[in-house]
Protein backbone atom coordinates (compact mmCIF):
# COMPACT_ATOMS: atom_id res chain seq x y z
CA UNK A 1 0.00 0.00 0.00
CA UNK A 2 1.46 3.37 -0.97
CA UNK A 3 2.28 5.86 1.76
CA UNK A 4 0.56 9.23 1.72
CA UNK A 5 2.66 12.27 1.07
CA UNK A 6 3.82 14.14 4.16
CA UNK A 7 2.81 17.75 4.00
CA UNK A 8 5.41 20.08 5.34
CA UNK A 9 3.99 23.07 7.14
CA UNK A 10 5.49 26.43 6.42
CA UNK A 11 7.79 27.68 9.13
CA UNK A 12 6.20 30.17 11.48
CA UNK A 13 7.41 33.68 10.94
CA UNK A 14 6.34 36.17 13.58
CA UNK A 15 4.79 39.43 12.44
CA UNK A 16 7.20 42.32 12.09
CA UNK A 17 7.89 44.17 15.30
CA UNK A 18 6.40 47.57 15.74
CA UNK A 19 8.84 50.18 16.91
CA UNK A 20 6.17 52.37 18.48
CA UNK A 21 6.01 52.22 22.23
CA UNK A 22 2.63 51.85 23.83
CA UNK A 23 1.94 54.25 26.66
CA UNK A 24 -0.64 53.17 29.17
CA UNK A 25 -2.79 55.90 30.56
CA UNK A 26 -2.14 56.17 34.24
CA UNK A 27 -5.00 56.33 36.70
CA UNK A 28 -6.26 59.38 38.42
CA UNK A 29 -4.03 60.76 41.16
CA UNK A 30 -6.83 60.94 43.71
CA UNK A 31 -7.93 57.30 43.56
CA UNK A 32 -5.30 55.62 45.74
CA UNK A 33 -5.37 58.21 48.57
CA UNK A 34 -9.18 58.24 48.64
CA UNK A 35 -9.34 54.44 48.62
CA UNK A 36 -6.89 54.17 51.51
CA UNK A 37 -8.71 56.94 53.38
CA UNK A 38 -12.01 55.05 53.10
CA UNK A 39 -10.36 51.85 54.34
CA UNK A 40 -8.71 53.59 57.30
CA UNK A 41 -11.82 55.58 58.26
CA UNK A 42 -13.99 52.46 58.13
CA UNK A 43 -11.54 50.45 60.21
CA UNK A 44 -11.09 53.28 62.71
CA UNK A 45 -14.89 53.69 62.98
CA UNK A 46 -15.38 50.02 63.85
CA UNK A 47 -12.41 49.88 66.24
CA UNK A 48 -13.55 53.07 67.99
CA UNK A 49 -17.03 51.62 68.36
CA UNK A 50 -15.70 48.47 70.02
CA UNK A 51 -13.09 50.19 72.20
CA UNK A 52 -15.60 52.67 73.63
CA UNK A 53 -18.21 49.89 74.09
CA UNK A 54 -20.71 51.58 71.79
CA UNK A 55 -20.63 55.14 73.13
CA UNK A 56 -18.61 56.55 70.23
CA UNK A 57 -18.50 57.54 67.29
CA UNK A 58 -22.29 58.13 67.17
CA UNK A 59 -24.14 56.95 70.26
CA UNK A 60 -27.60 57.26 68.67
CA UNK A 61 -26.78 54.73 65.97
CA UNK A 62 -26.07 51.92 68.37
CA UNK A 63 -24.95 48.77 66.57
CA UNK A 64 -25.53 50.45 63.20
CA UNK A 65 -22.09 52.00 63.71
CA UNK A 66 -20.68 48.69 62.47
CA UNK A 67 -22.69 49.04 59.25
CA UNK A 68 -21.40 52.58 58.81
CA UNK A 69 -17.82 51.36 59.24
CA UNK A 70 -18.30 48.58 56.72
CA UNK A 71 -19.97 51.11 54.43
CA UNK A 72 -16.77 53.15 54.39
CA UNK A 73 -14.77 50.00 53.66
CA UNK A 74 -17.16 49.08 50.84
CA UNK A 75 -16.76 52.61 49.50
CA UNK A 76 -13.01 52.00 49.42
CA UNK A 77 -13.56 48.90 47.30
CA UNK A 78 -15.84 50.84 44.96
CA UNK A 79 -13.23 53.56 44.53
CA UNK A 80 -10.53 50.92 43.96
CA UNK A 81 -12.21 49.89 40.70
CA UNK A 82 -11.02 53.18 39.20
CA UNK A 83 -7.38 52.48 40.05
CA UNK A 84 -5.06 51.58 37.15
Amino acid sequence: MPKSRIRKKADFTPPPEKTQSIKLKSGFNWVAPLMLAFFVIGLAWIVLFYVTQGSLPVDALGNWNIVVGFGFIAGGFVVSTQWK
